[in-house]
């Protein structure tokens, strides 16, 4: 348990590989957050000449735009990848926060989406949570093949997690996405972030089975490697499914930092049932973490919150057109579809 006594004073004891894992993670969320921009100007300009990715179409397909943005976003999740490899998700994942920023900021420059000055403040406590969580991190847990996280895997407690996932998922395509998904920015995103903490296993057991690999360890004659990533390639088609949807139909500015938030809550709940990080630690390293944590879920709540100060008197999560005379008024702060209905009343 020496271990143990040493992550107590995480600022001077961070490993190797946890460092490796924190460069990389802080590469790919500068990445993924430029990534929403121009993805996001792509999706604008196709949805102009063909059916909306919200409305189920797929002409952004063919705008060089989109592949660019999408281009730059695989640039970022190779970089995420590399991370989970070196790093435990507790490290990695809050580390997102910089691409809600960094979208955020780019959202203001280029797509007009105006960031409230309490939205810069929401930011710093972005910041201030991530460095918190990095701080006090546990050390990643040493794997020596990809049949031991086959076996962590197939354990109850993460089947167990693993069904209930899949069970709400389907429930949300099928019952909720028809009815809600074009006012209710929840039910894509949501799909979207359970998608993604089962998708985070999956990719860090990939990585792990190739960081061996490259040390001299072959992990691709072990069948599980192959199922892992036949699984990890049908989580991401999912997850890019619903956030191009989600994207196309809401605020980026809205729909980053509740994304974040989601997908960084699933994940970690994921891995610490997997991936046991909490088992290494104490109650107040644990507590330190959860309370970075939250600071984060703070300034993500402000970012909307101001959001709609800005564009709308009104906090919900849905939105609708209040003026009949849509063209004196800014639209930036409805949903895509309106603004398509505004134009063309």
């Amino acid at each position: 348990m020496q271990e143990s006594g040493e992550t107590s004073g995480t600022y001077h004891g961070m490993s190797s590989d946890n460092i490796k894992g924190l460069v990389l993670a802080l590469s790919s969320s500068f990445f993924i957050g430029a990534s929403f921009i121009v993805k996001k100007k792509g999706l604008k300009k196709a949805g102009a000449s063909g059916v909306r990715a919200g409305s189920g179409g797929y002409s952004y397909l063919y705008e060089p735009l989109w592949w660019t943005g999408m281009l730059t976003m695989v640039v970022g999740e190779i970089a995420n990848f590399a991370a989970y490899a070196f790093a435990p998700a507790i490290l990695v994942t809050p580390l997102g926060a910089v691409s809600i920023i960094i979208s955020a900021t780019l959202a203001h420059i280029i797509l007009r989406e105006r960031l409230h000055m309490f939205g810069i403040l929401g930011c710093i406590l972005c910041v201030v949570g991530s460095i918190t969580i990095v701080l006090h991190a546990p050390q990643e847990r040493q794997i020596e093949s990809v049949a031991e996280v086959w076996d962590l895997a197939t354990e109850p407690g993460f089947l167990a997690y693993a069904v209930l996932v899949l069970v709400v998922v389907f429930i949300l395509m099928v019952n909720y996405v028809p009815q809600y998904g074009q006012t209710h920015v929840m039910v894509y995103i949501g799909i979207c972030s359970l998608v993604g903490s089962l998708s985070v296993m999956g990719v860090k057991a990939l990585g792990i089975a190739l960081k061996l690999t490259f040390s001299g360890t072959n992990q691709l004659a072990y069948p599980q490697t192959w199922v892992f990533a036949i699984f990890v390639v049908s989580c991401i088609l999912t997850q890019m499914n619903y956030l191009n949807k989600a994207l196309d139909t809401f605020n980026t500015a809205l729909v980053s930092p509740i994304y974040y938030v989601m997908f960084t809550t699933f994940t970690i709940l994921a891995s610490v049932i997997m991936f046991k990080d909490w088992a290494g630690q104490n109650g107040s390293q644990i507590v330190t973490e959860m309370c970075g944590f939250v600071t984060i879920l703070a300034g993500t709540f402000l970012l909307h919150k101001t959001k709609d100060m800005t564009d709308s008197p009104s906090f919900s999560f849905s939105r609708t057109p209040r003026h009949s005379n849509m063209e004196e008024f800014d639209l930036e702060g409805a949903p895509l579809v309106n603004q398509e209905l505004a134009h063309t009343s």
